[in-house]
């Protein structure tokens, strides 16, 4: 018989961590701009009743989801519960325009800031800016002064971990302040649904079900080798989180600046044929990492480095974002290189990048004991 030895686990409450949720960010900055909304129902949606019945909603302002409309709803289907509501067609580089101004606000606190979406982002307070001591006290003046400067309103969830913070700023919308301390944690998580839990989806509810795990509670009392032979990664996720382990730390310096992909060639590029054909797949090669990533860019930049070490580069930058499709990027590096002329002279390496990058845009599928407050 083989013995199990497994490291006790331990838990870490050094850190301290704001969770923040812009309050319906995008029907909140439409009804800003456009006030005559504020008491209207309002979906950012494609109206269905001009364009065949198609779209989704990205968001509505909470008139319209006291009818049932909530996110990843058809617009058809929103039109149907709301038949008066407002569709507005979403504006993200307006949108990206605001979370930029909400982003700069942060910064005033700490720079370990983790951007989820145009409106959410961890931030780590644990060594701030302005040595505010309390969470609690800073994420009360976050909302004051994003409020103040971009008349927004949004939630916040204070804890030591990312899990428990996001969880926190779910507790109490808008407006709200949730602050999850150490011992309130268990109590806390105990009564959760299950469904509540990061990483528990549609598909895994049902399974979640068949066991008999609707909650907390019943998650807390599965063991570690059940839960993985049950659900892999996730299981092993799930054994901790329900015991208020998450050490994953604020990725604030994973934001890529820039994607690009290059190649030297041992045997000199002559030919235009080739180096077409090299550009082609370079393009390809980047619009798929590009897509990887979740990002686009406005610029792309063309290296190349000649026979003789010479290297030049070239970039080309529009008001648009570049689409992620590798013909559109194979045009921009072609132009490029026929700025450059080259003449004759063999080619040793080429390369392609994309910068001034920017996260994609797509359609959000998005307990009296704890201390909470509201503004």
């Amino acid at each position: 018989m083989k013995a199990f030895m497994q490291s006790a686990l331990k838990v870490d409450a050094s850190r301290q961590i704001v969770h923040i949720d812009m309050d319906a960010f995008y029907a909140s900055v439409e009804m800003r701009d456009h006030p005559q909304w504020r008491r209207q129902p309002l979906v950012i949606a494609h109206d269905p009743r001009l364009n065949g019945g198609h779209g989704v909603v990205a968001t509505a302002n909470y008139v319209a989801r006291q009818a049932g409309v909530h996110s990843a709803m058809s617009a058809q289907e929103a039109l149907k519960l709301a038949p008066n509501a407002v569709f507005k067609t979403p504006d993200f580089a307006h949108y990206r325009q605001v979370s930029d101004q909400i982003h700069a606000i942060f910064h005033r606190y700490t720079d370990k800031i983790e951007s989820v979406a145009l409106d959410e982002a961890y931030l780590d307070v644990t060594d701030n800016k302005l040595g505010i001591s309390s969470a609690v006290q800073l994420a009360h003046e976050l909302q004051a002064q994003i409020y103040d400067e971009v008349q927004l309103t949004c939630s916040t969830g204070i804890s030591y971990n990312k899990f428990l913070a996001k969880l926190a700023s779910d507790y109490c919308k808008p407006m709200g302040v949730t602050i999850v301390m150490p011992d309130d944690v268990h109590d806390f998580l105990m009564r959760l649904p299950i469904e509540k839990f990061r990483g528990v989806g549609k598909k895994t509810v049902p399974k979640m079900h068949e066991l008999n795990i609707m909650n907390g509670q019943d998650l807390y009392d599965q063991s570690e080798n059940g839960l993985m032979q049950a659900f892999g990664k996730l299981g092993y996720q799930l054994y901790r989180r329900v015991r208020g382990i998450d050490d994953r730390p604020v990725a604030y310096q994973r934001d890529r600046k820039s994607i690009g992909k290059e190649r030297t060639y041992n045997h000199v590029l002559i030919a235009d044929s080739e180096i077409d054909q090299q550009l082609r797949y370079l393009a390809r090669l980047v619009a798929q990492t590009l897509t990887k990533h979740q990002k686009h860019g406005q610029t792309v930049v063309l290296k190349v480095r000649y026979q003789d070490f010479t290297t030049l580069t070239k970039r080309l930058t529009q008001v648009e974002y570049f689409e992620n499709d590798p013909e559109v990027l194979y045009q921009a590096a072609l132009t490029l290189q026929e700025q450059l002329n080259r003449g004759e002279q063999p080619i040793r390496l080429l390369g392609i990048t994309v910068t001034n990058l920017a996260a994609l845009e797509f359609e959000n599928l998005t307990l009296p004991l704890w201390r909470n407050d509201k503004s």
